[in-house]
């Protein structure tokens, strides 16, 4: 295979070694080891590849969607997103069913966190101009932060030093879907920070 052929043959800026041999296509781990030295390629993971005439326009919201599947961003990520905390995020942070993993590549610093697979839901997808990603709803953002980071919630202050912005979130969540997601949860001490966050 030529490079004329893989980008004939695959059209999304973002692949991987098994999209070629779905869309029809063989190859070997020597070429496309060539066309990253080249700089045709950027390999962001292995068996992970991007188009380098594509690196402005891809967001890193999609790489984290492409780097470790099932997930999606959330916890600072996605609390910063909907302004629910002041800080700048300079990682993308996700949830994941599998186990929690860190990835660092031209795109940045990528972080999945770990929870079972019954609490995975609550997202939804986002189209952008070369591809998509998945983000949590806002409610399930603010309940999977806090479950992920509830043993260090035993107070008051606790609280007050996660700084959330209070009436950024009355504003923001639907009540309803707030207090329906976190009877899934079935946790005493989550239910009870997270009732804080109505008030």
């Amino acid at each position: 295979m030529k490079y004329q052929d893989l980008t004939s043959l695959i059209k999304t800026p973002i692949f991987s070694k098994t999209d070629i041999v779905l869309a029809g296509g063989k190859i070997f781990d020597y070429q496309l080891t060539r066309w990253v030295k080249k700089g045709y390629l950027l390999k962001i993971k292995n068996g992970i590849y991007i188009f380098e005439r594509d690196y402005e326009k891809i967001r890193g919201e999609e790489i984290a969607a492409a780097l470790y599947q099932p997930s999606y961003l959330s916890l600072e990520s996605a609390l910063s997103a909907y302004g629910f905390i002041p800080e700048m995020v300079y990682a993308y942070v996700s949830v994941t069913g599998k186990i929690n993993r860190i990835f660092d590549n031209k795109f940045g610093h990528f972080i999945y966190r770990h929870v079972k697979s019954e609490l995975f839901w609550g997202y939804r997808e986002v189209k952008t101009n070369t591809g998509r990603f998945l983000i949590a709803e806002p409610e399930k953002a603010l309940l999977d932060y806090l479950y992920l980071n509830l043993s260090r919630i035993n107070s008051e202050s606790d609280f007050e030093n996660l700084r959330f912005n209070e009436d950024r979130l009355r504003e923001t969540l639907n009540r309803e879907k707030f207090v329906k997601y976190l009877q899934a949860f079935e946790i005493k001490k989550l239910k009870r920070w997270a009732n804080r966050c109505l008030q």
